[in-house]
């Protein structure tokens, strides 16, 4: 069976930054189980995953565009200090969950000033290359339920 719409892919990977730095890796833990074609992954990653088989290892490298999107600097911006009331300790790195136009998202401190704290919008890796090393551990169909809920259920998905 090949990695097609709606087949249920079981991987284990590691995800490093051009620097070689491990940002992430099933190891140690459950493969990740995903719906393909449903939008659980970054497309680019789905999409180089597309028609390979079971116990295929690949080395994927993911473009901007195709995995967390580019940059956006207007996504960068400072916010009174005020808005933080109840939380004493600001720090670079915390998140926290802000509303706008475009509905909720997490930013995260960039600097904390006297008067004012900068937030960035963007997702923690927004503008890097992301590079995969993947090996497909299983493929299967998805059941009726995977299908009309769009995710796996069970090991290495989702639990309701």
């Amino acid at each position: 069976m090949k990695i097609a719409k709606d087949k249920v892919v079981s991987i284990e990977y590691t995800l490093r930054d051009d620097a070689g730095t491990i940002i992430d890796t099933s190891e140690g833990r459950e493969p990740l189980a995903y719906l393909h074609g449903n939008g659980n992954l970054i497309p680019g990653l789905e999409a180089q995953l597309e028609g390979h088989g079971v116990d295929e290892t690949l080395k994927v490298a993911v473009a901007p565009a195709d995995g967390y999107g580019e940059f956006d600097a207007s996504q960068v911006i400072d916010v009174p200090r005020s808005q933080f009331t109840g939380v004493p300790d600001l720090a670079v790195g915390m998140q926290f969950t802000a509303s706008g136009p475009e509905g909720q998202r997490i930013v995260t401190i960039t600097k904390v000033g006297l008067e004012t704290v900068t937030v960035d919008g963007n997702h923690p890796l927004a503008g890097q290359t992301l590079n995969f090393d993947v090996k497909i551990v299983g493929i299967r169909e998805a059941s009726a339920d995977e299908l009309s809920h769009g995710h796996v259920h069970g090991a290495g998905g989702h639990h309701h």
